[in-house]
């Protein structure tokens, strides 16, 4: 009973860690995931790459998110192979940097967490301030986990069976090299994996040698999860998993072997168990920097290990192609998946156009507005398909339920359409006119724009999720983020008004431009919001109106 109950409570401190860990990354990427992209591609030298990965991981709160979002990047050929693998060498180091942070002895620290977390995520109403409330939470739960973890291992410290197996992890370093690099592939976190190893080492359950063993496994291990996780996506993308693997895999059993079979831990310095693992963790991901200079070097034997796919260039995308099949109109039901899956074409094809909108602004070029006009073609395209696929499926079959699914798809479209139609005659005709009339925007009010266009992005990823989906919270979210747009147009209009009063030159002559494109983005993003209505209406969690009603305006009256 007693083995039965410290695992209990060993799967619960791990299983809290983990959910701390993630909520904190879910909190920042709902908070600031969609300028992601912008300041990752945006570096180019070999250290400026590695510094945003650093940055990124301890944000993100993991080296794997930041491989998969690199990954995603360089398949869409928005990020070059060396300066994207040397963005994920840095995120390693990023996330070894964190676990420094994380492993303090701050317990004193979590109650007051928890009230400012609480008091943020559920008293306020603004967007950013319950995304802050859900990260300072996060920190707080990692902290109590990491105190359930020390709490879980001293009644078993001095047990037989413990000192057996810490024994045999010390003496067969190999095996404990392999045990952590599956514990930290299976718990899909470098961060959890270390952290833990770090409690149990620093209350003296296990040797420092055993320790160091599992925290090199761990750097395997977590270079494992980003090359698992990307075994869909093209070749392009799958390089740079694989070439961090070779070069984070490949030093870490040399490191192990090194630690284990000379007398380096001899030199460090007199230090805690505890930090002599995170010490050593740190240095291991900082070495890696040195094989910056050969980053982009690898790109051509990895070419020839994972080819380009056959075709892949010359093939017309996924997402440009009708997904509507005539032999479903006999079925109701798989028309509908049908209709669904073209609108979900639609918002990828939209997203594709969104992404480069705001580069118009900072570096014209007529190609790309054309590119632009001609995907917006495809939209026009698809929304015709759409109107004429429902109008061909028999009424007759269709249920009550199918007819309304239907019209909400087929509004959406709409929406997505008229989108669309505001980027390329609204958007990239304000940016035309920039161009030729040499017009500049100001830092701040261009800051204020990309931080609303980041937004939309965001919201637009989200928006695909409820189209699948359908999920109430997420709508309801969704809808949320419609308000915080709203908002931050009226704050960056107030703040170019200041802008203007002040007598800025620079603000006075873009002032048009300014105002009709913080107004046109606010309208794209309303139009995205659009698939939250029906299903928050359909839930009961939408009114009818926003209107007062008579009688409550008497009321209101007689106060």
């Amino acid at each position: 009973m007693a083995i039965l109950g410290f695992l209990i409570q060993l799967t619960g401190a791990t299983m809290l860690l983990l959910f701390a860990v993630r909520m904190v990354r879910t909190g920042i990427e709902r908070a600031y995931g969609a300028s992601f992209r912008r300041r990752i591609t945006t570096a180019r030298h070999p250290l400026g790459a590695a510094g945003a990965g650093t940055v990124m991981a301890i944000v993100l709160q993991s080296s794997a998110a930041v491989a998969l979002l690199v990954a995603g990047f360089a398949a869409s050929g928005a990020l070059p192979f060396g300066t994207g693998l040397a963005m994920i060498l840095g995120a390693d180091l990023g996330s070894a940097l964190l676990i420094q942070v994380l492993s303090l002895r701050i317990d004193w620290l979590v109650p007051v967490l928890l009230a400012i977390g609480g008091i943020l995520f559920l008293k306020t109403s603004r967007r950013g301030f319950k995304q802050a409330g859900r990260i300072v939470l996060g920190i707080a739960f990692i902290l109590i986990s990491l105190r359930f973890l020390r709490e879980t291992m001293e009644p078993i410290r001095d047990s037989a069976m413990l000192p057996a197996i810490a024994d045999y992890l010390a003496r067969d370093f190999i095996t404990a090299f392999l045990a952590g690099a599956a514990l930290a592939f299976v718990m899909h976190s470098s961060v959890a994996t270390v952290l833990m190893c770090v409690t149990v080492v620093a209350i003296g359950a296990l040797p420092v040698e055993a320790g160091l063993s599992l925290v090199m496994g761990a750097n395997l291990g977590s270079a494992l999860i980003p090359l698992w996780l990307s075994r869909g996506l093209p070749s392009r993308a799958r390089r740079l998993p694989l070439a961090n693997l070779l070069l984070r895999g490949s030093l870490a059993l040399v490191a192990v072997v090194v630690i284990n079979r000379t007398g380096l831990m001899s030199l460090w310095p007199a230090m805690g168990p505890g930090q002599v693992l995170i010490t050593s963790h740190i240095a291991f991901n900082a070495a890696l920097l040195l094989l910056l200079p050969i980053c982009a070097r690898l790109e051509k034997p990895l070419l020839r290990a994972l080819p380009d796919d056959i075709g892949a260039e010359a093939a017309l995308p996924l997402h440009h192609r009708s997904v509507l099949d005539q032999a479903a109109l006999a079925h109701p039901a798989q028309a509908l998946a049908c209709l669904r899956r073209e609108v979900l074409r639609m918002s990828q094809v939209l997203q594709e156009m969104l992404e480069p909108a705001m580069t118009l602004y900072t570096d014209y070029q007529s190609a790309q507005m054309r590119l632009l006009r001609a995907k917006d073609n495809i939209l026009n395209q698809a929304l015709d398909d759409i109107r004429r696929y429902a109008a061909e499926l028999p009424s007759a079959n269709a249920s009550k339920r199918t007819h309304k699914e239907l019209r909400e798809l087929m509004e959406y479209a709409i929406a997505l359409e008229a989108a669309g139609d505001v980027l390329v005659k609204r958007i990239t005709q304000l940016a035309e006119q920039k161009s030729e009339e040499r017009l500049s925007l100001t830092p701040a009010g261009l800051d204020e724009l990309t931080l609303m266009h980041d937004r939309i992005l965001q919201n637009l990823g989200l928006a695909m999720n409820v189209l699948i989906s359908g999920d109430v919270e997420s709508a309801r979210l969704l809808l949320e983020e419609k308000g915080e747009m709203t908002r931050l147009h009226r704050a960056t209009r107030k703040k170019h008004l200041k802008r203007l009063s002040t007598g800025n030159g620079i603000s006075l002559d873009s002032s048009d431009i300014h105002l009709e494109t913080a107004h046109a983005l606010k309208e794209i993003n309303s139009q995205i919001a659009a698939i939250a209505y029906p299903i928050l209406y359909r839930e009961g969690q939408l009114l009818d109106t926003r209107l007062v009603t008579r009688l409550d305006r008497d009321y209101a009256d007689q106060d």
